[in-house]
């Protein structure tokens, strides 16, 4: 998604849109004086991770549940009130609130002077990178996650630098766009500071998945549309197939089968929004799934839509 430009909108309901289309379906109520929004929106995009200027330019509560993300906001000027699961939560400058995916979420109040710094992570993206740098299942991961950082001091400060240096770049549209593998590493280097600075007690102590799960996994991630069967990656992992399910059962917390599904519907996701001269058929041929009508199954219950709404642009 590049940097917005043209003309502010002026009704809070294409305001609304505006934003949904940039980051996510919510719903927005101004508080008090319904006053004319004044709204500012740029954007970066680099894959799985997009950050943004967001701000309302007045006093305005939203509700949203995250669909597929992870959203951080980072307030620049003002504040940011939400309700965590202890009770409400005050941001400020120097601090960030941090929403989990999949998870019904309120901003009681985003005061009209607050312009934030968010940065969308997407679900499955950072799950596997959690697996990859913390070595930890997601469920652990989005549960040690606090509602708020402080960034002000220790990795947390170094982040916020790391997320403030590649800020100017969302007033260049085409930054990097020709360059996946630049955006593919920025995006690495931001969820890495983030998973380390948002959980860094899983980040020490002894490695929690074996080296034959990981043989696996790596492999899978490597070669996704190949035909898997379950024997083919125990033989993988040098073991057996009760001893495979057992370990995958227990470090990624799913069945090998259900996590090579899961990458497949990633890649495939990232196919049908960036490649939009495939048809959802081909991007289910390219996946390794027998048939589009199970790949569109598969796709609507992973992320609650199906795979022609998946084109950038067509979900609201």
């Amino acid at each position: 998604m590049a940097a917005r430009r043209g003309a502010p909108p002026r009704d809070w309901e294409q305001v609304s849109r505006t934003v949904a289309d940039a980051y996510f379906p919510h719903e927005l109520t101004p508080i008090g004086a319904r006053n004319e929004p004044r709204l500012t929106l740029q954007t970066l995009d680099l894959g799985p991770v997009l950050l943004g200027y967001v701000g309302w330019g007045a006093n305005i509560e939203i509700v949203c549940d995250y669909p597929g993300a992870y959203e951080v906001n980072l307030p620049l000027t003002g504040h940011l009130v939400s309700r965590g699961r202890r009770g409400p939560v005050t941001s400020v400058a120097g601090q960030a609130a941090v929403f989990r995916a999949d998870t019904l979420s309120v901003i009681s109040h985003w005061d009209a002077t607050c312009t934030v710094l968010g940065v969308k992570f997407d679900r499955d993206w950072l799950d596997l990178e959690a697996e990859r740098i913390l070595g930890s299942e997601p469920a652990r991961v989005a549960g040690v996650m606090p509602d708020r950082l402080d960034l002000d001091a220790g990795p947390g400060e170094d982040w916020r630098q790391l997320v403030n240096s590649l800020a100017p770049l969302m007033r260049r549209p085409d930054a990097f766009s020709g360059s996946p593998a630049v955006r593919e590493q920025l995006a690495g280097a931001v969820a890495a500071g983030f998973l380390l600075t948002s959980c860094p007690d899983l980040g020490h102590g002894p490695i929690a998945r074996p080296r034959t799960i990981s043989r696996v996994v790596d492999a899978v991630r490597d070669d996704p549309a190949r035909t898997w069967t379950v024997a083919d990656m125990a033989a993988i992992g040098n073991t057996t197939v009760r001893r495979l399910q057992e370990g995958f059962q227990e470090w990624i917390g799913c069945p090998p089968t259900e996590h090579l599904t899961v990458v497949r519907l990633q890649r495939a996701k990232a196919d049908l929004e960036d490649r939009t001269e495939l048809s959802v058929s081909d991007v289910a041929a390219r996946w390794g799934f027998s048939s589009p009508s199970r790949f569109a199954a598969a796709y609507r219950r992973r992320y609650g839509h199906p795979p022609s709404a998946a084109r950038r642009g067509t979900r609201r």
